[in-house]
């Protein structure tokens, strides 16, 4: 058996101005907060796990790919990027993956067991294969200040040949 591992980070900035976006992480809803800015949905949680996966391919779907797909197609579902990521995994497959979200709000907990069942849906997991934790950072950084959220993602493929 055959392990790969792949680093993901992204971040955005909150959109105080839109009024028309959503807020959407992990593919979840969160109703009445601020959306996040990008030409896509900006689901920070999904860009960072697509490109924890593109550190597993080498494909880089994000910046380059879905460019693309939101500019020539205006396809901004996140969802869609991490397909397209996974379609690049060829003979691996993934078994766990871990994500470290930093921000003040919004509040993470009650949304958690949601984020975990949308991602494990996504991927194919068990929700046991998801793993999402949350921090303010205690406010040292401009997302715990509440300017944006960052994400870091793992995960880890294997290969049983």
């Amino acid at each position: 058996m055959r392990i790969k591992t792949g680093l993901g980070q992204d971040s955005h900035r909150f959109d105080f101005e839109d009024k028309t976006k959503k807020l959407i992480l992990g593919g979840v809803v969160f109703e009445g907060d601020a959306p996040l800015q990008g030409n896509s949905d900006a689901d920070v949680v999904l860009h960072a796990l697509c490109n924890a996966i593109s550190g597993i391919t080498g494909v880089n779907i994000l910046g380059t790919i879905s460019d693309t797909l939101c500019s020539k197609y205006n396809i901004t579902d996140s969802r869609f990027y991490v397909q397209e990521a996974l379609n690049y995994l060829k003979d691996w497959r993934l078994c766990h993956v871990s994500c470290s979200i930093e921000c003040k709000t919004p509040k993470m907990m009650p949304k958690i067991p949601d984020m975990k069942t949308s991602i494990s849906e996504l991927l194919g997991l068990e929700t046991q294969d998801v793993g999402i934790t949350a921090t303010t950072g205690e406010g040292l950084t401009a997302f715990g200040r509440g300017e944006g959220i960052q994400v870091l993602c793992i995960v880890t493929a294997v290969n049983d040949v």
